[in-house]
């Protein structure tokens, strides 16, 4: 069973670290019986309505759990120890939020609409409250903004068709180079944005640029590649400095 946790607005201007990473720190408080198999980055509206750090974006963490766990009151337990872990590490001026739910929930229909809807519209804290009835949503600071952003980080993630893996078993371990093969092994599907669309074979090289950041697509952790040469492929995406607004 997978549980969805988002989380957003937790840094400032001053911070030496934000959402993504205070949502990755998380999986190491998750109750016992839960494993993380991911952190999804998504991507939501930049407008001048709306005040962000850098780029407006949050986090979701994906949590593998047995149903027999979520029964016992996994969800109560993951809201308070995700909620004391943002009110730690959360930078002064922040306005942090949470969200958490469950994909055998059968209101998430209304959350993964809101995911959608904050991505190309101004959404108010309302809006993300009426989406997310009979889930836990919170404001943990501030404004209490940050719930918008958290609700949507869960709907989108939960979709299965949006944003960016920022963890995903070793992402940060890859070499410069590495096989196709290898890449499939740890659950990463290769796909080529060649006009011809040809197949990258499992001998296959993959230039990473030091970068390897998959994206969510059916659920699954997809890394767009471009031609190099014979046997040769390289990421399509780099890392890109952050920015003050």
């Amino acid at each position: 069973m997978k549980i969805y946790i988002g989380m957003d607005d937790t840094d400032s201007l001053e911070s030496a670290y934000g959402t993504g990473k205070v949502t990755r720190w998380f999986k190491d408080l998750l109750p016992e019986g839960c494993k993380c198999s991911g952190v999804v980055r998504q991507q939501l509206l930049v407008s001048d309505e709306i005040p962000y750090t850098s780029h407006n974006s949050a986090a979701c963490m994906i949590v593998d759990a047995p149903e027999e766990v979520l029964a016992n009151g996994l969800i109560d337990k993951l809201s308070g120890l995700a909620s004391d872990h943002l009110k730690l590490h959360s930078a002064n001026g922040s306005d942090p939020g949470l969200c958490i739910a469950s994909e055998s929930d059968t209101a998430l229909g209304d959350l993964l609409e809101f995911g959608r809807l904050c991505t190309h519209k101004v959404c108010t804290q309302k809006d993300a409250l009426r989406a997310a009835n009979g889930f836990f949503l919170a404001g943990l600071g501030g404004t209490n903004d940050g719930l918008i952003g958290a609700a949507a980080a869960v709907g989108l993630t939960a979709s299965g068709w949006a944003g960016r893996y920022i963890e995903y078993g070793d992402l940060r371990g890859f070499p410069l180079t590495v096989t196709v093969s290898e890449l499939t092994a740890r659950r990463i599907e290769v796909i080529s944005t060649d006009r011809d669309a040809r197949i990258p074979g499992p001998d296959d090289r993959v230039m990473t640029n030091g970068w390897v950041r998959p994206q969510l697509l059916g659920h699954k952790a997809v890394l767009f590649v471009a031609p190099e040469e014979d046997g040769v492929w390289a990421t399509i995406h780099t890392k890109r400095n952050k920015k003050k607004n």
